[in-house]
């Protein structure tokens, strides 16, 4: 679907918005604008990275933006995020995207209707910057989500789930923290000395902020699997721990039922009339006497 937001001649460039365009919508706009088969290619491939290139004296962006309900379990590029494609001049731009995009529409009241942007850079710069922000909300919920797992980690050991909660918000993490890394070309390139202003510098600060924020979650993230590790494997420890105190106390009472358990018929302890009691007492007595032991080796 086609959509005209600006017109050169009432706001001074050409701004179009297409909204899972068909081949000929493209082609038509290819030719129009004299638009390369490759960048074409680019703005078509749905799991397309970010990037930033100047092709044939026009400048193509791709913007990747977070989609507003992924599944629990969605742990990739694709799943995650939705791509913005931006062709522009300083006469022209032309974004593309395959679902409707709500801050597109953010970006035309703000900036068009409102009267906000007089140059297509602005335009763009707005753009990246709202592509940014939509990172924002999903780092809030997947500090939640650590905060969870964190608690149920030390304080609730025995609750199932965490690892594969996890593993979930470990990849989420990796995936947006990536897509911010492949993102710092677009921002340098338009923060540039030449068109360098407070929106652009806006745009850096806020790119900072939240690589900042996703580095913290991926450490946070890394740390608290090596933490719930650490005491899985301690927890294991520790029931083994146990399971040989109580094989220690077992084994010589084990050792004496097994010689008096044996089919011989000339035991002269079978023929005492207290020999039952004073085996018992002898098991009593080993049983305290590994018990003291124990406890003075501080093993108990």
């Amino acid at each position: 679907m086609k959509k005209i937001f600006a017109s050169r001649d009432t706001h001074g460039f050409d701004w179009i918005d297409l909204t899972d365009p068909s081949m000929e919508e493209i082609l038509d706009i290819s030719k129009r604008f004299a638009l390369h088969e490759t960048s074409i290619k680019d703005c078509m491939q749905p799991d397309h990275l970010p990037k930033h290139e100047i092709v044939d004296g026009y400048t193509f962006i791709i913007v990747r933006v977070y989609t507003q309900d992924p599944m629990n379990d969605a742990d990739t590029i694709q799943e995650l995020t939705n791509k913005i494609a931006i062709f522009y001049t300083s006469d022209y731009v032309i974004t593309v995207h395959r679902t409707e995009q709500p801050l597109i529409a953010d970006v035309k009241a703000k900036a068009i209707d409102a009267g906000g942007c007089k140059d297509t850079i602005c335009i763009v710069n707005r753009i990246v910057r709202a592509s940014l922000l939509t990172f924002e909300e999903p780092s809030v919920k997947l500090a939640q989500s650590l905060d969870y797992f964190e608690e149920n980690v030390f304080l609730k050991q025995r609750k199932a789930p965490v690892l594969r909660g996890l593993y979930y918000v470990k990849r989420k993490v990796d995936v947006i923290k990536r897509l911010l890394i492949l993102s710092y070309e677009i921002i340098d390139k338009i923060d540039t000395p030449k068109q360098r202003n407070i929106y652009t510098r806006d745009l850096r600060d806020q790119y900072v902020r939240m690589q900042n924020i996703y580095d913290n979650l991926s450490e946070n993230t890394a740390q608290l699997l090596s933490a719930y590790f650490s005491i899985a494997s301690h927890r294991t420890n520790e029931i083994m721990r146990i399971l040989t105190i109580f094989s220690v106390f077992f084994m010589p009472l084990t050792f004496i039922v097994g010689i008096y358990g044996m089919n011989f018929h000339y035991m002269p302890e079978l023929n005492w009339h207290l020999g039952y009691p004073i085996v018992m007492l002898v098991m009593a007595i080993i049983t305290l006497a590994i018990y003291f032991w124990f406890r003075k080796k501080g093993w108990l």
